[in-house]
């Protein structure tokens, strides 16, 4: 199984008041950062969904592959598909930049729950976390038919019509989320001090 993996950085970044969010410091790094440092010793290839402006990100050296049309999430999961597919990935990761705790065994625990069904989703606590997935690139042509189809394009909605299995995570914090200056704050005071 050759996995890719990708960063997905297309939102609108409403509840940070439009900035973007992949560049926001947390502790002083950026999110994207913090993100790429987690998931690229996971996967053979990594890239960076994300819309506007690619320079941006060239600092970053990676591909920045936009949404064919913004649907959220599951367009920039699309884009990663064809992108992994055209080199040779049998699978790609998904994982969203405001997630800067990451698991370090993120891949090889959604491979495990993917073993059945070659799709999976990560969990905790009682909670998915949609976002953090292993997509067949198999999918692709599914994945692109459910975006055209005019559906609300929502994560759970695709994958558990495709049978994705579920990887459970002992660690909630792993899937903390900065989503707003409030978010910021309270990761970095756990960066500062880990309990």
């Amino acid at each position: 199984m050759k996995i890719f993996g990708v960063i997905l950085a297309g939102g609108q970044a409403r509840r940070m008041g439009g900035l973007d969010k992949a560049l926001v410091p947390l502790a002083g790094t950026s999110l994207l950062s913090h993100a790429i440092a987690r998931l690229d010793p996971q996967v053979a290839a990594l890239a960076l969904s994300a819309n506007g402006d690619p320079t941006r990100f060239a600092r970053y050296g990676l591909p920045v592959l936009p949404d064919a049309a913004s649907q959220g999430p599951l367009s920039g999961i699309l884009a990663a598909m064809v992108w992994g597919a055209a080199q040779g990935a049998t699978a790609v990761v998904s994982a969203p930049v405001d997630g800067p705790f990451l698991p370090p065994d993120l891949v090889p625990r959604l491979c495990l729950a993917a073993e059945t069904t070659g799709l999976a989703l990560a969990a905790s606590n009682g909670c998915t976390h949609p976002t953090f997935g292993l997509w067949p690139v198999t999918l692709a042509p599914a994945l692109a038919a459910f975006l055209a189809s005019g559906a609300k394009a929502r994560v759970h909605d695709f994958a558990n019509a495709h049978g994705a299995a579920i990887a459970q995570f002992p660690d909630d914090l792993a899937f903390a989320n900065a989503n707003s200056p409030d978010d910021i704050s309270r990761l970095a005071a756990l960066l500062d001090h880990p309990s």
